[in-house]
């Protein structure tokens, strides 16, 4: 597949895959990055730009150390791959799950995609992504039960915070912002997210 640059995101149409064909199409095109969408659309994305990449890296850093301490479950990055419960092929640029629902698991499931929703995601709005697309996905992971979710936009220095049954809520300018519900404890440091240097 070759596809310019300077059409990605692109969204094509895909048969539908199972977990190990679609690993196996995802390595044959090492330099993309691909999701499903609820409708079945495969996304098409570009690897980040270098700010993008300092941002999700802070991003992750923070959830993981946090996670870590809290011992209640485990935070992963954005390489990681979930399947929600409609079938969309989700990768949050940081997520945190409870162990509990990890437990009930299969072992030989866990090293595998998950077939579940994260109860906690975070995506980092870059440069490059569609608005329509960061809102599809948000409206994914909520409608597969994501407990909370944040889509932070480093270039409005906006939060909008998504929680089950509820209207969306956007927060400007916050250095600091705690998370609630399941992951209650976190507190992300917005600082270095608004200026990485």
């Amino acid at each position: 597949m070759l596809i310019d640059e300077a059409f990605l995101p692109a969204i094509l149409t895909s048969r539908p895959m199972t977990d190990d064909e679609f690993a196996g199409f995802c390595a044959e095109h090492p330099g993309l990055f691909f999701e499903v969408s609820s409708e079945g659309e495969l996304i098409v994305m570009p690897p980040t730009y270098f700010f993008t990449g300092v941002r999700n890296s802070d991003l992750g850093s923070q959830l993981t150390n946090w996670a870590k301490k809290d011992g209640r479950g485990l935070a992963t990055d954005s390489s990681t791959g979930f399947v929600l419960p409609d079938n969309s092929r989700r990768s949050p640029d940081a997520a945190w799950t409870l162990k509990t629902r990890l437990g009930s698991l299969d072992a030989r499931k866990r090293d595998q995609f998950l077939h579940l929703c994260p109860d906690f995601v975070i995506e980092l709005r870059s440069t490059t992504d569609q608005p329509r697309l960061l809102r599809d996905k948000m409206r994914d992971y909520m409608a597969n039960s994501a407990q909370l979710a944040w889509l932070i936009d480093p270039g409005s220095r906006s939060v909008t915070i998504y929680r089950p049954g509820q209207t969306s809520e956007v927060q400007i300018g916050l250095d600091t912002l705690a998370a609630d519900g399941p992951a209650a404890g976190f507190v992300l440091d917005l600082t270095s997210i608004w200026n990485p240097l």
